[in-house]
């Protein structure tokens, strides 16, 4: 992240899940916790920057290619030039209920 969000760049932060496209994993208004130092390694959860734009997708690496994979068919997998669109890995998900918590480490 930058200078403006108060976080350093290896400081693990979060965010609120917005949309359907990871559901039924991820559902929309869900808050994720990003490790931006987080093991990178094909099926994890990341937040990756493509296209000019933040994107959360889990990542599938294929006979050295790189896929940003939606959960909800119903959208498209992206192809990427390598792990450098990675921002962070998806560490943690935190619902409202204690059911709904879960590690991804």
């Amino acid at each position: 992240m930058d200078e403006l969000s108060g976080c350093a760049s290896s400081e693990p932060f979060v965010l609120r899940v917005l949309g359907d496209s990871m559901e039924p994993e991820f559902e929309d208004g869900i808050i994720i916790v990003i490790d931006p130092a987080g093991v990178i390694e094909s099926g994890s959860y990341v937040l990756a920057k493509d296209q000019g734009e933040y994107i959360f997708r889990q990542l599938i690496i294929e006979d050295g290619r790189y896929f940003l994979k939606p959960v909800n068919e119903g959208y498209e997998t992206r192809e990427v030039g390598g792990l450098d669109v990675v921002q962070g890995v998806i560490v943690q998900k935190a619902g409202k209920r204690r059911h709904q918590h879960k590690h991804y480490i």
